[in-house]
């Protein structure tokens, strides 16, 4: 007597499978993600079939009823999920069949479950990177905004995180706002790799049945249709492509995150975030810690690691489809909620940053940030670029020695190391003759960083 086997498959099968080979084969308690998804791509499949006569108007009735009662039934939390089924696909189609009987049985016909992952992942991809695109619009406004109004404010710029020239702190924030713009091209030119339907690949050889992918994408709003069958239901470049893309913006998010750590710091003093964004210390009464940005830097790990686990499932697998496939899921998912709530809380604090604008101003005034500008100055006077930087070194040199900024030297003082430095020189080596100097495409200026902002306004709209 032959033992029960599954119903999805039993006739090739002469035993049962192994009751942990089930559970360890099981996706449905993370796919169950894509439900929605598999409805939606379902709906257009059996349209289509009605469409070209492989199944009736009666038929199509019957499985769009059903489905439409199994969404609700999800959406409610009415459903009822079982790993014996495997996966999300199973579930629904289960359920359907139980509702409507055999027009049911009749739904997977001219696809494979190969497909339909596939077209599903891409439906749920889709609608993910909208909604991160928003945010991530939200991050870049937010950045314009606080930069507009931080102008005038004068911090140091560093490389190495040495003090180096004097920089608009506006501007410093309209360079996260180029990154974060890159990001937002980036999750766009791939938005037309993701919108490609692999639906009618079937297995890995399309099917025999006369099914009109054409229509079908139009049904599911699709702008292209995979052109080869193996390809599409074998290859998962564009999650990777997307996990990449995650990935960089991670890292943008990350380096902010760095910055604003240190800057809130007691040894920066730059800014301060509002307590909303910040926890306390369980035994130091004092502590205030930035515990968003410090999230996000951490977070960023994970993102970086699930682009390698993919790249890493997909490296050694010989064409078409393989279960190895069925661990793209839980990276993916991973990196789309995990990137989705950076942004969203990135874009409510960004707003919320206060600045300590004298500690900047400060800060600024050490390390000789102006001593580029006292060289340019000589060498606008005549001497060789060499010679000036020699000379402004052993300016330096003596500032150290005797604790003053170049800023505090007197004339003479500076006469000595070079006699073409003139009075004007104060105008040049002030902070803000520093910045103002700096006008031109991409620099520090006030002049530049405004049209900076408009220019950045025009090209997220």
């Amino acid at each position: 007597m032959k033992s029960e086997t599954n119903h999805l498959w039993g006739g090739r099968f002469s035993e049962p499978t192994d009751e942990f080979v089930k559970i360890f084969g099981a996706s449905v308690s993370f796919d169950k993600v894509l439900a929605l998804y598999d409805i939606e791509g379902s709906i257009a499949h059996a349209t289509m079939l009605s469409e070209v006569d492989v199944l009736t108007s009666i038929e199509l009735k019957r499985i769009i009823e059903g489905l439409e009662k199994v969404k609700d039934e999800i959406i409610n939390g009415q459903f009822s999920w079982s790993i014996e089924l495997e996966d999300v696909h199973m579930n629904i189609e289960s359920r359907l069949t139980e509702i409507c009987g055999d027009p049911g049985k009749k739904l997977h016909t001219g696809r494979s479950r190969n497909d339909q992952v596939a077209t599903d992942i891409r439906l749920y991809l889709r609608d993910q990177v909208r909604l991160i695109t928003k945010e991530l619009e939200r991050l870049l406004n937010a950045l314009l905004d606080l930069a507009e109004q931080e102008i005038e404010t004068i911090m140091p710029g560093f490389t190495h995180l040495q003090a180096a020239q004097p920089i608009s702190f506006g501007h410093h924030l309209l360079a996260y706002f180029e990154m974060f713009k890159r990001d937002r091209e980036r999750l766009q030119e791939s938005f037309k790799r993701i919108n490609t339907m692999p639906l009618g690949s079937a297995a890995l050889a399309g099917t025999s049945y006369p099914i009109n992918r054409e229509r079908t994408a139009e049904l599911l709003g699709f702008e292209r249709i995979s052109l080869n069958s193996i390809d599409a239901v074998s290859d998962r470049d564009f999650a990777i492509e997307f996990a990449s893309n995650a990935s960089l913006i991670m890292m943008h998010l990350s380096r902010f995150s760095e910055e604003i750590i240190l800057w809130s710091s007691a040894q920066f003093e730059f800014i301060s975030l509002p307590d909303s964004f910040c926890t306390g210390s369980s035994i130091m009464p004092q502590k205030k810690n930035p515990d968003v940005p410090e999230l996000v830097r951490g977070k960023t790990g994970r993102v970086t690691g699930n682009l390698i686990s993919l790249l890493t499932i997909m490296k050694g697998q010989p064409l078409a489809y393989n279960k190895d496939n069925q661990e793209d899921k839980e990276p993916l998912f991973d990196s789309v909620e995990t990137i989705y709530a950076c942004l969203r809380i990135f874009a409510d604090m960004v707003p919320t940053i206060n600045t300590n604008k004298d500690n900047m101003y400060q800060s600024a005034l050490k390390g000789y940030t102006t001593a580029t500008d006292l060289a340019d100055y000589l060498v606008k006077k005549g001497l060789a670029f060499r010679d000036a930087h020699d000379v402004v070194g052993r300016a330096v040199s003596y500032g150290l020695k005797e604790r003053k900024d170049l800023s505090e030297f007197t004339i003479d003082e500076l006469k000595n190391f070079n006699s073409l430095i003139e009075e004007d020189i104060f105008n040049v080596i002030s902070l803000e003759g520093s910045i103002n100097a700096r006008n031109h495409l991409g620099g520090t200026s006030p002049k530049q960083i405004l049209i900076a902002i408009k220019t950045g306004r025009k090209s997220i709209k």
